[in-house]
């Protein structure tokens, strides 16, 4: 897909695309910032490596759409940037000045004048949770919250429209905005008596619940944490209401399945979102949180996906990840149907996690967290465990993609991979590590091209240093470098 910046969402109503995947796709880093004024325009172009852009055309062709007057780039060598664009049935027909698209206008054909606007290629969200953020925009919405006051009275609005004894979810919370005190069920008990609350963190790694959650769950002053999970307790050892990473499972079995209708609708709604920010594709890796069902993403696969895809309601293409301890069943899925199931859909691998997220406190690093001496984070998942999910994963040729962020959890991930390629050989297998937020001195080095691959965020320029300690943050570069 194309992008055409600044272009009215009602200009035009094009084809949809149909574009193949290759062997091993979107690698591309994803950035989550405010977005240009971008609409997508789903066409596509499909080319052998080398080939001249301008000369793929039909001389027979009458194109459907033509796109004029405009900077359209083009990413490619022998054709860096062209004038117009002629398209037929969501294919690019040619590319170059209007005087060489001009003969491939018919009479049915509709043209738009771009003004000079700027057209790129779609972009490609390499980490994403597409149904859930869809769910997520349905529910409360705590995104740029920056006051205890707002966050308290956001959700009073929202319980005040729910049904008593209703859940109310949803998230977004980021408490480093409001000077980083970590909310507590005491803030929002008042005003939600009587109904349960469960609402996420921005990283999706915290959760706070109120005490009508708490007692409904049966969480206490004596409930042990679980493994890979934290229940945050006062000095006196009463629950606060903080719930992280695996920690939440013992709150999710109360709350009430998501339909099918709903998670349908939830797709459609992420995906005009994803659209409207110019994303025509994304690595979606699933309800897949520490804490969550292994099975919510296979659901979602037969549910929504496959749905989706028969009934030509897929708006923008998705590369599937699935939680590393279903491997096999991915592995049995692919020999079956292969990776490729549509135009719109690709099987891409399974995902792990190593440890917890920076702003949880559960990310996992070699020294403590400067504002808990005694912290030094959390590890999700057994080093054990980890390393024979990924052997086998690898061995069934299964792409394996594992979230670390802290310096230890990245030092063992790549522990983990070293030795996964040492024992089962080269090929082009293209390991990726989920975040690599934070990297030990070395560690840059032992990423390999081709092997071992970090998807990286913007997040890191956006989140507090203070909890990092300065010896762990960026340091200014000297003139010699």
């Amino acid at each position: 897909m194309f992008l055409a910046l600044g272009i009215n969402c009602n200009e035009t109503k094009a084809a949809r695309a149909m574009v193949h995947f290759a062997t091993k796709p979107l690698h591309f880093t994803s950035l989550h910032s405010t977005p240009p004024s971008l609409f997508p325009i789903p066409f596509s172009i499909h080319l052998q490596l080398g080939a001249p852009i301008a000369m793929l055309s039909s001389s027979c062709a009458v194109a459907d759409l033509v796109l004029k007057n405009a900077l359209i780039f083009t990413s490619d060598d022998s054709l860096p940037f062209a004038d117009s664009m002629a398209i037929l049935d969501g294919r690019i027909l040619r590319l170059g000045t209007y005087s060489a698209v001009q003969d491939l206008v018919g009479s049915g054909t509709k043209e738009l004048n771009l003004g000079g606007k700027v057209v790129v290629p779609g972009f490609i969200d390499a980490h994403g949770h597409l149904i859930y953020q869809g769910l997520q925009m349905k529910q409360v919405n705590l995104h740029g919250v920056n006051h205890k006051h707002e966050f308290v009275t956001r959700i009073a609005e929202a319980a005040k429209n729910t049904k008593k004894g209703n859940w109310v979810l949803g998230g977004g919370w980021n408490n480093d905005l409001w000077g980083g005190d970590l909310p507590m069920a005491s803030w929002i008990d008042d005003v939600t008596p009587s109904n349960p609350v469960l609402l996420s963190r921005i990283d999706g790694h915290m959760s706070l619940a109120n005490n009508v959650t708490l007692k409904l769950a049966g969480i206490s002053n004596l409930t042990e944490d679980p493994e890979g999970g934290t229940i945050v307790k006062t000095t006196g050892g009463d629950p606060t209401g903080l719930l992280i990473d695996s920690a939440r499972k013992l709150v999710l079995p109360f709350i009430p399945k998501v339909s099918v209708e709903e998670r349908r609708e939830a797709l459609l709604r992420a995906s005009n979102l994803a659209l409207a920010r110019g994303v025509t594709t994304i690595v979606d890796f699933g309800r897949y949180y520490p804490g969550e069902s292994v099975e919510l993403s296979w659901e979602d696969f037969s549910d929504v996906y496959q749905w989706a895809d028969s009934s030509g309601k897929m708006m923008i293409r998705v590369c599937l990840f699935f939680p590393m301890e279903t491997w096999s069943s991915l592995h049995d899925l692919i020999h079956k149907m292969g990776q490729v199931l549509s135009p719109w859909i690709y099987l891409g691998g399974v995902k792990g996690f190593a440890d917890g997220s920076l702003g949880s406190h559960t990310a996992l690093f070699h020294e403590p967290y400067v504002d808990e001496p005694d912290n030094c984070g959390m590890q999700i998942t057994e080093r054990e465990k980890l390393f024979n999910l990924t052997m086998e994963s690898d061995k069934s040729k299964l792409q394996v993609a594992i979230h670390a962020i802290g310096d230890k959890a990245n030092d063992m991930v790549l522990d983990i991979y070293e030795s996964v390629i040492s024992t089962n050989g080269p090929r082009d297998r293209r390991f990726r590590v989920e975040h690599a937020q934070h990297l030990a001195p070395g560690a840059p080095q032992r990423f390999e091209f081709g092997q071992i691959l970090i998807r990286k965020k913007i997040e890191v320029f956006s989140l507090s240093w203070t909890r990092e300690g300065e010896r762990r943050q960026p340091r200014p570069r000297t003139p010699s470098g």
